[in-house]
């Protein structure tokens, strides 16, 4: 849907392109800037044709395809295991995917996903992480590790604006009938069963998702919504539907109504880690977000192989030709097509990619088009200082204002305890949920920085009156793939488990490892699909290693596989 189309239709529907906001056009915008991932290159995936054929070939044993998470670990895990032969090839200008930061001269900031909760023993591989980067202390696989203060979400965590007022935390309580209260605390118990229910010796709900049962009833959850599953529990109070749609939009980007049941739980009943020295729903974050683990990451590749990650690059064909997989690759800047024979490939790139670059591949480009992705908006605001707040507790880490379009804001510079700057950084984000994630890359790509500018503004001020004035600049980061939506049927379906399943069989070539295989877009996720990934190469390659997902694990046992 191109701008003038996308116009109509607002029209059409009653709706001005302003629709929402609450000020005239000529209110106070202060300066700032449109930025966002690099579409105008990946957008020549409609046009192959039009790019320049291959000039050279390049013969590498394994080349990765898509330096986030995914990709950055499946490179981890082979250098860790002395296995260099091996090349990543990344479309943005760095390696990190949804786990970059940006930075001013006031602080670092995220461009996404901003924490990450305190791992259970299961994920074995977040732990191994950690504990390389110094963060996680002693024994990485004990139940209750210590790890860096510096680290661990400073208090307040979070808070919630309702009805003129801040409370603590994000489930509304103050006004709140006994009787919804009671919905509360049933709704809990129901998710603390799931966290303690073990179906042989599965947990119900486990991070990475690999590790969950496969009880029939649960697996049944997938088939239905998430508000749907709240309705037949029974479950009628408001105020719940409104925080348990929030945590679909905020992990998802996908409101819970269209979310699947499966996943909505998974959100409430996975999270079990714990440590020494903070409370179990402590998070681990920065300034900068998760920029900190796409850092490590790509520097301990570089310490174990050297350089091996070619940024500005986009795979634009990908076809299977004898012992190799033929990779062709554009390099916009120099302009330039580059053709990679791989014996292995490790596709971490989204899978809505797929149909446009896998040729001859009919049935995987069939399943990739099952997986829908989501567009989110991000708003780092520059404050000469913090902003007039309303009644209530004090600013917190995460900030949630109740019905807004928004999902809230978190304050880059909360983790400088010992330093409170005056002037600051608050990211805000905004899932465009409601719509068919088309509309809402078209919206995306047709509004404004005035519009979105207003938006956000008007959106924030309701809590805090002088926003405007506080506001400095802000930089407006569109997403337009951000992530997979997990609807009803995606995640225990056959085509997510085509994908996951890939590589498992001797002489197979491609192996995926974004989030998208697990049908949801969270670290844990794409961590495991990375070194899953790398751990299947290494076995078809005959190498040695040490499994960093299954205990005691080598290469000749199948239970690393």
């Amino acid at each position: 849907m191109d701008r003038r189309a996308f116009l109509t239709s607002l029209a059409a529907a009653g709706l001005s392109p302003l629709a929402g906001c609450s000020r005239p056009a000529q209110q106070h915008l202060p300066p700032g800037r449109l930025s966002g991932a690099s579409a105008d290159w990946g957008h020549a995936l409609r046009e192959p044709d039009k790019l320049p054929p291959p000039s050279e070939t390049l013969r590498i044993p394994v080349a990765i395809v898509g330096g986030g998470i995914g990709g950055l670990s499946a490179a981890w895990k082979l250098a860790k295991s002395g296995c260099k032969d091996f090349l990543l090839f990344e479309l943005e200008a760095e390696p990190g995917g949804n786990a970059r930061a940006g930075r001013n001269a006031v602080s670092e900031y995220p461009l996404s996903a901003h924490y990450l909760p305190l791992p259970a023993p299961e994920a074995r591989a977040v732990r191994e992480l950690l504990a390389e980067l110094g963060v996680l202390a002693g024994d990485p696989f004990a139940r209750r590790p210590r790890y860096d203060e510096r680290y661990l979400c400073a208090v307040p965590q979070e808070r919630l604006y309702r009805n003129g007022w801040w409370e603590d935390g994000l489930l509304p309580h103050i006004g709140v009938a006994a009787a919804e209260r009671a919905q509360y605390r049933r709704f809990y118990a129901l998710m603390a069963a799931f966290r303690q229910r073990r179906d042989d010796g599965r947990p119900a709900f486990a991070l990475p998702m690999e590790n969950s049962s496969r009880a029939s009833d649960l697996l049944a959850l997938d088939r239905l919504t998430m508000r749907d599953w709240l309705w037949a529990q029974g479950f009628d109070s408001p105020h719940l539907h409104w925080y348990v749609d929030y945590a679909c939009r905020d992990d998802y980007g996908t409101g819970s109504g269209e979310t699947s049941a499966w996943a909505g739980i998974h959100y409430f009943a996975c999270r079990s880690g714990e440590a020494q020295d903070a409370a179990g729903d402590t998070v681990l974050t920065s300034p900068g977000g998760n920029a900190w683990l796409a850092r490590g990451l790509a520097d301990s590749v570089r310490t174990h192989a050297g350089e091996r990650v070619m940024t500005g690059t986009l795979a634009w064909r990908v076809q299977e030709a004898g012992e190799h997989v033929a990779i062709d690759l554009w390099q916009p800047t120099a302009q330039r097509s580059v053709r990679v024979l791989a014996g292995h490939l490790i596709w971490a790139a989204p899978l809505f990619i797929v149909p446009y670059v896998f040729s001859g591949r009919e049935r995987l480009a069939n399943a990739a088009r099952r997986f829908a992705a989501v567009p989110w908006l991000i708003a780092n605001l520059t404050l000469s200082h913090a902003p007039e707040d309303r009644a209530g507790v004090p600013l917190a880490w995460d900030n949630v204002l109740y019905d807004s379009p928004g999902l809230g804001y978190v304050v880059a510079t909360h983790q400088m305890i010992r330093q409170w700057p005056q002037r600051t950084v608050w990211t805000y984000y905004r899932a465009l949920s409601g719509l068919a994630p088309s509309a809402g890359r078209a919206q995306l790509e047709a509004m404004s920085y005035a519009h979105w500018a207003e938006q956000i503004l008007s959106d924030l001020e309701r809590a805090h009156p002088d926003i405007r004035q506080a506001t400095e600049y802000i930089d407006i980061y569109r997403n337009a793939h951000a992530m997979v939506r997990p609807a009803p049927g995606l995640i225990w379906g056959p085509e997510r488990r085509l994908f996951a399943d890939s590589g498992r069989r001797a002489g197979e070539r491609l192996h995926f490892a974004h989030a998208d295989v697990s049908g949801f877009s969270l670290f844990e996720e794409a961590q495991y699909r990375g070194v899953l990934a790398a751990e299947r190469v290494m076995r078809q390659l005959g190498r040695n290693f040490v499994s960093s997902l299954v205990p005691g694990a080598r290469a000749d046992s199948p239970a690393s596989t």
